[in-house]
């Protein structure tokens, strides 16, 4: 039940008709919001979800009586600045016996009396946002203002989930983990939604407000919002800043001087403050898992189920032809505009789809990194996980882009001195491994490929090799004779140490073979921009007998790349074959991820609610030097108040530990999670974490 305050002096209502309403202030929103899945957002205002019942209750008058069937009245519900009844922005309703499930409505059981209490039914498909509430009894009297969300616990919403624990982490949660590193080695990264944290449902209704179509024609913005599908369109614009007054600026470059580090994010709350509390200036800097991330929040907040999935070998296919080719010149140089990611990371809704053929509800991808325009916009999604993986690339949205994210084809071509194109290779199968997810009520990986593409060895897979040549049909198999090169690499390869990657050509022809090797390490961003060299052998001949296999070292050593590895800790390995005779172009490429150290977390007393706590953080530094700047940064859900907790525990030694003790008080039961973040001159970007079971 809810009590929303209008006036606390009776006089002030003179001039008002006899019988008109009277709302006394209450501080109780706990009943509704509760009942609505809304009290992580606080219980001081009315937040509430579409297609369910809520509670108000309305004290009359001194000497005013309420009496069923007798006493008439009517509620005004709207939201935006220009509310249109034939818009669905503004609806106007009388008392009726019952709820009605598809229109406003207001009911009571109340007995006669001075104290009224209603209950307020919503449609399941109105627009969601601020609504105001007026009371008409011939004068109009304000009574208050509302908040609507999406309803995942409604079956009749769009958006509604069947199973509780699915809502529960997809929905409520605030925490969660992001996969990054290579198909090797895939690294789950702590991450902090914080949609419930305080403001952060403002700022998400206010990034709704801020979107162009809400500028240009504010009524249509607003009813468009009745449609998770809409809502998730303006969410992906607006993460990014690209063409509109978006949250983040993205940044590839290396050179984050004038902002903050991609990798040093590791929560939503302060992207989204730093945005809403400096009137909207982009945030810089983002990357594709950051602006994944913040996505997620917004979406959870707004009541559109949500998760963070990363494709691992993702395809930017820039010519929409579904190929990637890449092109060198014969010293092995990337010249070509396409690429392929060793990561990628967007997110994924759970909705209906009414615009489309039945089949198509569920999850959709949507990808808020701006990378290619949809509608002259730069956004994408959402676009059912089906159609993906039946290649059903018609369908809204952005499909043929998601598709080849997936499951374009790799086809590799040398050019030539002479400015002849020879193909060197090419493969359908170095595209969209280990699709990743964290699992429902646990921090394992959820490896979701097969929602995106048919798995290995499915009807739908032969079906495809068999319109292949039989030729390839062998690559897959490794039947075909010829040469053949690949790279192995060591089992520990920890930052700051020196380890061996090999080369590995292999002679499956009946004559020996001479042949031109070059082999070579460059250090490499997730998104497959090259940087500096670490290590090459070039121009080395070497002689293969029929039917034997030659390995070749490689001494990557921390000197060589410990100063231009970035963040990401990746490094690509290369090795280019070429046969003297026949004059053939061989080529394996592999990326590397070197592993971090670990953040050691210790719990020092017994979690309980409203008691201080603290924890023992520490992490050994494994490089041959000094770290200078070091940093610890810590945050949790209900656990630092919203706030990102840093230390600066100054120079740590070569082999020597960086420790913090961090003292927080939890304000809230239930499982939380602590994230820590280790930022230094020579070594960032390590994250660890920390799932606390809070008690009263």
């Amino acid at each position: 039940m809810i009590l929303i305050y209008v006036t606390k002096n009776n006089n002030d209502i003179k001039g008002l008709c006899k019988n008109v309403f009277v709302v006394i202030l209450s501080e109780d929103y706990r009943i509704n919001n509760t009942t609505h899945h809304t009290d992580q957002n606080g219980i001081d205002r009315l937040i509430v979800r579409r297609g369910l019942p809520f509670t108000i209750t309305l004290h009359l008058r001194s000497g005013s009586q309420f009496e069923a069937g007798v006493s008439t009245f009517r509620l005004i519900v709207e939201i935006g600045p220009l509310p249109k009844e034939q818009s669905g922005t503004k609806s106007t309703f009388s008392l009726t016996d019952s709820a009605l499930k598809t229109a406003w409505s207001v009911s009571t059981n109340s007995p006669p009396g001075n104290v009224v209490s209603l209950s307020v039914s919503s449609p399941p498909d109105v627009p969601i946002g601020l609504y105001s509430l007026t009371l008409d009894q011939g004068q109009k009297v304000k009574l208050g203002e509302f908040v609507l969300l999406f309803n995942p616990w409604c079956a009749k919403d769009a958006v509604y989930m069947e199973e509780e624990r699915d809502r529960q982490e997809y929905v409520l949660s605030q925490a969660g983990l992001i996969y990054k590193g290579t198909t090797k080695r895939i690294k789950a990264s702590p991450w902090t939604f914080g949609q419930f944290e305080p403001g952060m449902l403002d700022i998400c209704l206010k990034l709704l407000d801020e979107n162009p179509k809400y500028s240009s024609d504010a009524d249509a913005d607003c009813s468009g919002r009745r449609n998770p599908v809409y809502v998730t369109r303006v969410i992906s614009a607006m993460i990014n800043s690209n063409d509109d007054k978006g949250v983040l600026v993205g940044n590839w470059s290396g050179d984050y001087d004038d902002g903050v580090r991609p990798s040093h994010w590791t929560d939503s709350v302060a992207i989204l403050h730093q945005w809403a509390d400096n009137c909207c200036q982009r945030v810089r800097y983002g990357q594709c898992w950051v602006f994944a991330a913040v996505a997620c929040t917004v979406s959870r907040a707004l009541g559109i189920p949500c998760r963070v999935v990363t494709n691992f070998g993702s395809a930017h296919d820039t010519n929409s032809n579904l190929l990637i080719e890449f092109l060198y010149d014969e010293d092995g140089n990337d010249i070509s505009d396409d690429s392929v990611w060793n990561f990628h990371v967007w997110v994924d809704n759970w909705m209906a789809r009414p615009d489309l053929d039945a089949g198509y509800d569920g999850w959709q991808a949507s990808d808020p990194t701006p990378q290619e325009k949809s509608e002259g916009v730069f956004c994408c999604g959402p676009v059912p996980l089906k159609a993906i993986k039946e290649g059903e690339l018609n369908l809204k949205y952005d499909a043929p882009f998601v598709f080849a994210e997936v499951n374009a084809d790799v086809v590799e071509y040398v050019k030539l001195t002479n400015g002849r194109m020879v193909k060197m290779g090419g493969s359908s199968i170095d595209v969209g491994h280990f699709i990743s997810t964290k699992a429902v009520g646990s921090d394992e990986r959820h490896d979701i490929t097969h929602l995106y593409k048919h798995p290995e060895g499915s009807l739908q897979e032969r079906e495809v090799f068999e319109r292949a040549k039989h030729h390839h049909e062998l690559q897959q198999k490794g039947e075909e004779p010829g040469l053949k090169v690949k790279i192995k690499v060591s089992p520990d390869m920890d930052i700051g140490a020196d380890f061996d990657v090999f080369a590995v050509v292999t002679n499956n022809t009946e004559a020996d073979k001479t042949c031109r090797v070059m082999f070579y390490a460059r250090i490499v961003s997730y998104d497959g921009k090259p940087g500096a060299n670490c290590g090459f052998i070039e121009d080395l001949t070497m002689e293969v007998p029929t039917g034997k296999e030659k390995r070749l070292p490689l001494r990557l050593e921390y000197v060589d790349y410990g100063d231009t590895i970035t963040s990401d800790r990746l490094i690509q390995l290369v090795l280019i074959v070429i046969e003297s005779s026949p004059r053939e172009f061989h080529k394996a490429k592999r990326t590397i991820v070197l592993e971090n150290p670990d953040i050691a977390i210790k719990l020092l007393g017994e979690p309980r609610v409203n008691q201080k706590l603290s924890a023992q953080i520490s992490l050994q530094n494994p490089l041959p030097e000094p770290l200078q700047n070091c940093f610890f940064s810590v945050i949790g859900a209900s656990l630092t108040d919203g706030k990102l907790l840093i230390q600066n525990v100054g120079t740590v030694g070569p082999k020597q530990e960086a420790k913090y003790t961090v003292e927080f008080t939890p304000t809230s039961t239930g499982s939380r999670t602590l994230t820590v973040d280790f930022d230094s001159d020579k070594l960032s970007n390590i994250k660890g974490y920390l799932n606390i079971e809070i008690k009263e």
